[in-house]
């Protein structure tokens, strides 16, 4: 089951169907934890997702606007709910809160047996037809079953994404043992010698955060000099600056996403039988003040996670060693370990074999001769 994102096109009364769906969406979610949060309050229980179904049944007579709205798109709100609670029941997570208009994720689900491609447009429950492109070299017209689709805003355009199931390409894979070491100087460091670079210290992206930090000391300005005793008054240019800082995070979002995803592509092209990486506690890592923002840029977590996919898809062998392995302190041609390397340390030195080696590169190679 593979993931596929397809831009729509829709036309102006649809884009108000949408924004209608994802209103809706957020309505029955508060309704449902309104009646939950009642009940728990006097019996510590909640309803099943069952039950919320068959009130809102009743509860849709009552409010007739919602018959406007796909009864899969209200109970998938309900099953959200259900599984908010019982997260919450689990200790996995507090008790779920209400949802705002202001800062609700732009979302929501589509009934997925009604869906359908041909000549260029899908076919969406209670919406209808809606223009699409697609880039992927998939006949989507040639396919019925579609998993867990939902129609998406991301502040630019509206997006569809759903899991369709395809087969895995059998390729022949060779003999080759690739160790990645992530970092902060660069961000990955292969025992193969592929170093990728740390995207955050090109020129282009160094640009836009310079831009942006300039926009967020205008609109930090703008809103002291509309201070009202102890709250702000929202002016419609402080709206237009804060619409502008999103387009710049949203654009800088994409650009290390877009970075990491062509790395573990270009890896795991080379068809190697076994991927070695460790499994870094990047929660702990964010605790360190000085490193914290450089952790968080390179998004060290999402590269792991894309690693992994990719290396099953293709049937290598995706291995994690144990964090407190020492990769780094330890010399990659006799074993010695340095207990006191320093992080400032950027070449490895040995003591007992004299070998001179970048530090990271010598981490790599530990890890491909992992076993």
């Amino acid at each position: 089951m593979r993931s596929f994102k397809i831009r729509l096109y829709p036309t102006k009364e649809q884009e108000v169907l949408f924004r209608k769906f994802i209103g809706a969406e957020r309505y029955i979610y508060n309704w449902g934890l309104s009646l939950n949060n009642e009940l728990y309050k006097a019996e510590k229980k909640k309803y099943s997702a069952n039950v919320l179904g068959k009130m809102l049944t009743q509860y849709k007579k009552e409010c007739l606007w919602l018959n406007e709205i796909s009864t899969a798109t209200l109970k998938n709100s309900i099953r959200n709910l259900d599984k908010a609670y019982t997260n919450f029941y689990k200790k996995r997570a507090e008790l779920p809160k209400f949802k705002s208009k202001k800062h609700c994720k732009l979302s929501f689900y589509s009934r997925y047996d009604k869906i359908y491609f041909k000549d260029n447009v899908v076919n969406l429950e209670k919406i209808g037809k809606v223009k699409y492109k697609s880039s992927y070299n998939i006949d989507l017209t040639r396919i019925s079953k579609f998993s867990n689709p939902h129609v998406s805003y991301n502040g630019r355009c509206w997006i569809l994404t759903l899991g369709i199931e395809t087969k895995i390409e059998e390729i022949k894979l060779t003999n080759e043992v690739i160790g990645i070491d992530l970092g902060i100087k660069d961000l990955a460091i292969c025992s193969n010698n592929m170093i990728f670079k740390n995207i955050n210290k090109t020129k282009v992206v160094k640009n836009l955060e310079k831009r942006l930090r300039r926009l967020q000391r205008k609109v930090s300005k703008k809103y002291e000099l509309n201070k009202e005793g102890r709250s702000y008054i929202k002016t419609s240019n402080i709206i237009k600056l804060e619409e502008r800082i999103k387009k710049l995070h949203r654009k800088l979002k994409n650009i290390r996403q877009d970075y990491i995803h062509k790395s573990t592509t270009s890896i795991v092209k080379t068809k190697p039988c076994r991927v070695v990486m460790e499994d870094l506690n990047v929660k702990g890592m964010m605790k360190n003040k000085h490193l914290s923002k450089a952790i968080q840029q390179q998004n060290l977590y999402e590269f792991i996670r894309q690693m992994k996919y990719k290396c099953e898809w293709l049937g290598i062998e995706f291995v994690q060693v144990d964090r407190y392995y020492p990769s780094s302190k330890t010399c990659s041609c006799c074993g010695n370990i340095k207990r006191d390397l320093k992080l400032s340390e950027r070449t490895y030195i040995c003591q007992e074999c004299g070998l001179v080696i970048d530090r990271d590169l010598n981490a790599s190679i530990n890890l491909a001769n992992y076993r």
